[in-house]
């Protein structure tokens, strides 16, 4: 199967994907390639350059979501354990029904 794109032009979008900002999908629109075309230049680029293929870092809204709502969840737990520490207090003239501990 002959392929419709130079080496160079490869090389260039290969270049985009691992220095830009911009997502996988959005630079094969604005290339006019596949999705799944430029993932395996990509991939192809790394297994020849003996890069394994980290992670692409998340964006600054996707980590500030994240960071938010592992917020609310420690909030919960603080407020929950709160509230068990004012409710497992014995008061001192508190009479106990069952064994001393």
């Amino acid at each position: 199967m002959a392929s419709h794109y130079s080496e160079e032009f490869r090389e260039e979008a290969v270049r985009l994907v691992l220095e830009s900002k911009s997502s996988i999908p959005q630079i094969a629109r604005d290339l006019g390639v596949s999705v799944w075309t430029l993932r395996d230049w990509v991939k192809k680029h790394q297994a020849k350059a003996g890069v394994s293929s980290p992670q692409r870092p998340e964006t600054l809204e996707e980590e500030n979501r994240r960071l938010k709502r592992e917020l609310a969840v420690l909030r919960q737990e603080r407020e929950i354990l709160k509230k068990r520490r004012r409710t497992s207090r014995r008061s001192s003239c508190e009479v106990r029904l069952h064994g001393c501990s």
